[in-house]
């Protein structure tokens, strides 16, 4: 059962304050290493397959460059397909359920009123972060079928001119997701808990996939 993320409050002593204060201070100061994550990481809809289509085209990369045969890239794509799919039902689920407003709302109405994130928030609750969940479940079962420390390179954006798509490199994919987490942090449209939570709630959809495979 997943935590209730902190309760609002105008105390600037309080968590709900300094959490917001902590994405007001990232993104004031975000890094250009930062802003490519954010960006790399953003698969807004119309410029590009959206975070599930990333998802996809991570597994196809890593099929092609290793050739993998029929029969074991459909389980491939079966355990990421129900993966993903689990995780937006689940994260949603816990958006409506908790409604938690933005980053940018807290922020313009009690620190900066002038205030923009990196990323255009999208319309929707902030709690749980999507990217967070269905990059935790990806972990679980790409890391399952393909296994520990398994080191690989996405390709996903490097064709685009928008953005910096230079290909990035991971040495597991617990790397990728925490990235990826990390990119709605950079972004401005993400608090602290939406996304650890979102990691874990995504890592146990991820384990219930792989029972499903393996027991």
């Amino acid at each position: 059962m997943l935590a209730n993320p902190p309760e609002y409050s105008t105390d600037i002593n309080s968590v709900y304050y300094n959490r917001a204060l902590e994405v007001y201070n990232v993104v004031n100061n975000i890094t250009p290493d930062q802003r490519i994550i954010a960006e790399f990481w953003s698969d807004d809809p119309k410029t590009s397959a959206t975070p599930p289509g990333h998802s996809i085209a991570i597994l196809n990369q890593l099929i092609n460059d290793i050739d993998l045969n029929l029969a074991d890239a459909s389980e491939a794509f079966a355990r990421l397909g129900i993966a993903i799919s689990d995780s937006f039902i689940s994260c949603w689920k816990v958006k409506y359920l908790t409604n938690y407003p933005r980053p940018v709302t807290v922020i313009n109405n009690q620190i900066d009123a002038s205030w923009k994130p990196v990323l255009v928030t999208p319309p929707f609750p902030e709690y749980t972060s999507g990217h967070s969940v269905q990059s935790g479940a990806l972990a679980e079962v790409l890391t399952s079928f393909f296994g520990n420390d398994y080191k690989f390179t996405d390709r996903t954006h490097q064709n685009r001119t928008d953005i910096d798509g230079t290909p990035r490199e991971y040495f597991s994919f617990y790397n990728m997701a925490e990235e990826a987490a990390a990119s709605r942090l950079y972004g401005g449209i993400h608090f602290k808990e939406a996304i650890e939570l979102g990691l874990e709630q995504g890592y146990q959809i991820g384990k219930n996939v792989n029972d499903i495979f393996e027991n």
